[in-house]
């Protein structure tokens, strides 16, 4: 089953007790049951939830993974994977993580021991400098936010393996339409469904997806026990955005393209970041491992004040935290997103005062491409 149909058809399409071609929202907390753990799947909407059950499927097919899991955030799928390890241990993170998941790491799992390095994944070699005795996992995000640097999934995947660690893949960016890091090695992999999946900057939720039976059993402990699971009306709205996942990601990657030819020739631009320029560090490792280069672009203009600037005189650009919506979003990650990462800490990642991180969307790219150049102007 190829991508585009896989997004309609993948997972449970129909309902299986009325034959809907959407599957309903279930909303309801518990379930009858004949006898005492007679019930026909469902005992309690925690646990599961026909609805949630139907993205979770989905999500699995779309991955290629063993089995899925919805939660009721991002950072709420992050916080999960993350509570399968135990105090004392240790993992590796990329170094231009999105903020949340920087400040998770420092300022809430820490205080009940697990330990973390932020390096650059980008470079392997920086990766095995970094593995301990008691590294647990390599965790990478790929496309990075907001620098959009490029790990080689396979590659760190590779040292995972030699040194018996967990690899974990936050695939957000790329989606699964664009790129499968489970076909690339990798045991976890996360989404922020909130983006790109959901599309329409109207639901906030987590998706994660496990290569193996053991991963999935205790993912699942820890979802039941902690219980940040995704709602049934959330779910339903994933799902019936991800159907449209294929034909979105391609527009958002074609409007991309031309706002980058501009962004390169105007002349208050200092620096465009995208991973589809050949001039990219790691633009042939990402060739190789993704579909597509997506709709995330990041250029520095240079100063907090020519930010502002432009920021200010946008038309179509909407300046709001979030991405991967229909409409384009424009921020500023120094004082946005990666608030939370300490100036200097952001100073020496390479993410400036004056750097500006655009959400592509699908609205005409000429219009978007004006929108720009009358703020640069400003």
């Amino acid at each position: 089953m190829r991508k585009k149909t896989q997004l309609i058809h993948g997972g449970i399409p129909t309902d299986p007790q009325t034959g809907a071609v959407s599957v309903p929202i279930y909303q309801v907390s518990t379930y009858k049951q004949e006898g005492v753990g007679g019930h026909k799947g469902f005992e309690y909407s925690r646990t599961g939830n026909p609805t949630r059950h139907a993205l979770e499927e989905l999500i699995k097919d779309l991955e290629g993974g063993k089995a899925g899991f919805a939660f009721g955030s991002g950072m709420a799928a992050v916080t999960a994977v993350m509570m399968m390890f135990n105090s004392g241990d240790h993992v590796i993170l990329t170094d231009d993580v999105y903020g949340g998941t920087y400040r998770v790491m420092n300022k809430v799992l820490n205080r009940i021991g697990i330990e973390s390095t932020f390096v650059d994944t980008s470079n392997l070699a920086s990766i095995e400098k970094e593995i301990k005795e008691n590294t647990k996992a390599i965790y990478i995000e790929t496309p990075t936010n907001p620098l959009l640097k490029i790990t080689d999934i396979e590659g760190a995947s590779k040292i995972a393996k030699e040194h018996g660690l967990l690899t974990i893949v936050d695939n957000t960016f790329s989606t699964p339409y664009w790129q499968n890091p489970i076909e690339l090695g990798a045991d976890i992999v996360l989404h922020s469904a909130t983006k790109y999946l959901g599309g329409h900057s109207d639901v906030v939720a987590g998706l994660v997806v496990v290569n193996s039976d053991e991963l999935a059993e205790e993912l699942h402990f820890v979802q039941n026990s902690t219980g940040g699971v995704l709602g049934p009306q959330d779910s339903w709205l994933l799902i019936r955005g991800i159907k449209t996942l294929g034909i979105r990601m391609e527009e958002h990657e074609k409007n991309t393209k031309k706002i980058v030819e501009f962004l390169l020739e105007h002349p208050k631009v200092q620096k465009v970041y995208y991973p589809g320029l050949e001039e990219h560090p790691n633009y042939e490792i990402g060739k190789k491992q993704v579909r597509g280069f997506g709709g995330m672009v990041s250029f520095d203009v240079g100063s907090e004040e020519n930010a502002d600037r432009l920021l200010n005189s946008t038309k179509y650009f909407t300046l709001a935290e979030s991405l991967g919506a229909v409409e384009s979003l424009i921020s500023v990650p120094a004082r946005m997103t990666h608030a939370s990462i300490p100036a200097d800490r952001r100073k020496e990642l390479g993410i400036t005062d004056g750097l500006v991180r655009i959400s592509v969307g699908l609205e005409d790219a000429e219009d978007l491409i004006e929108d720009i150049d009358c703020a640069l102007k400003a």
